[in-house]
């Protein structure tokens, strides 16, 4: 995958966000394609800003300034959206937080996404992204509900330095979570870890051979500039090349080709069929091939990870007379002003204002 060079100059005011300041063509009914030709098939739902962690590269340990709860999307209105996005060629539907699991009724979000069909009447997928806390216990009700995949969070393997990480003293539950997704028939199975110099960069073999013994995918991702206290700092990121440089002292890797337009740069380890996952989005974007919008809890439409600009979506639902058109309008207002690409690399880059738990992982 090529990475798309831009220089964008991020705006210093709020723009118009309305659905009718940049009108985009289609109806509910057809493909999202914004002004680069990318069509758009991944809406992630972030369920709620809460999490049982505090990792130091997402929030505060303390003083954290939670979304209201009367902002925070309902059941039927996310079913709502996700019904017409669904229409509009939307086939994958990831669960993101936060922490999804705190929220009291996802077996009826995963249920109620689960029965949608797409463009061409095919069931979508249902995924969802975890720390893995509780997960055991949920997981039963989740599969049955239309479940379809489960990516867990796990940046170490040493209970001292997952204490000092997350400032929660939570590994034996995360283990647990995992060891159930790994005996559950969910598959692909993936673990995603942040590689971070000086705090698991000598863990990163270990963390693969951990993943594999339990058929699982292993998908490293270079710390991003999301954190709410804005402290990322570059020089303590470990990039793509020094994560492949470590894992070749273990495994021959090969890329395996045909990415589309996934996240992960996968390599197959000593030929395969196993293969471990590398998400940079710092040292080589893959804005080009981007297929993903996202939903905030409080109904904020997001065209990428990195946009200050969101599109509030809350009052057009709450809008007693509001139109499937018009919920259609706003979606396609908000994949209409997206970007060639984030543009971290540039020095005008500008932080967003949210932290990861706020935006949805």
């Amino acid at each position: 995958m090529v990475a798309i060079p831009v220089t964008i100059s991020p705006a210093r005011s709020r723009p118009d966000t309305s659905p009718d300041a940049h009108p985009a063509a289609g109806t509910v009914g057809d493909p999202l394609v914004d002004t680069h030709g990318r069509v758009h098939r991944d809406l992630r739902i972030s369920l709620t800003d809460r999490c049982s962690l505090r990792c130091t590269y997402c929030m505060p340990e303390q003083g954290n300034e939670w979304l209201a709860r009367t902002s925070i999307l309902t059941l039927d209105e996310i079913e709502r959206v996700a019904r017409i996005a669904a229409a509009d060629g939307i086939s994958t539907f990831r669960l993101t937080g936060g922490e999804p699991l705190l929220r009291r009724d996802l077996p009826e979000v995963v249920a109620r996404l689960a029965a949608l069909r797409g463009r061409d009447g095919a069931p979508v997928q249902i995924a969802m992204t975890t720390n893995g806390i509780g997960l055991g216990a949920a997981l039963p009700a989740l599969i049955d509900a239309g479940l379809s995949r489960v990516n867990i969070s796990l940046d170490t393997l040493r209970r001292d330095r997952f204490r000092d990480l997350t400032r929660r003293d939570r590994l034996a539950d995360v283990l647990d979570g995992i060891d159930a997704a790994a005996a559950s028939a969910l598959r692909p199975l993936k673990i995603n870890a942040v590689a971070m110099r000086g705090v698991n960069d000598d863990e990163l073999v270990d963390l693969v051979e951990f993943a594999l013994a339990r058929d699982a995918q292993l998908r490293f991702i270079e710390q991003m500039p999301l954190d709410a206290g804005h402290t990322w700092d570059r020089q303590r990121m470990v990039t793509r090349d020094e994560i492949l440089a470590t894992l070749a002292t273990r495994w021959d890797l090969t890329p395996v080709p045909g990415r589309g337009g996934a996240p992960a740069e996968r390599f197959l380890l000593d030929g395969g069929p196993v293969s471990v996952g590398i998400i940079a989005s710092v040292t080589a974007p893959f804005c080009g091939a981007c297929d993903r919008l996202r939903l905030t809890a409080d109904g904020q439409l997001r065209n990428c990870l990195f946009s200050t600009t969101e599109y509030d979506l809350l009052p057009v639902l709450r809008e007693p007379a509001a139109s499937d058109d018009a919920i259609d309008r706003m979606l396609r207002s908000c994949v209409h002003g997206k970007l060639p690409g984030h543009a971290i690399n540039d020095p005008s880059f500008l932080q967003p204002a949210r932290g990861m738990n706020a935006i949805g992982g």
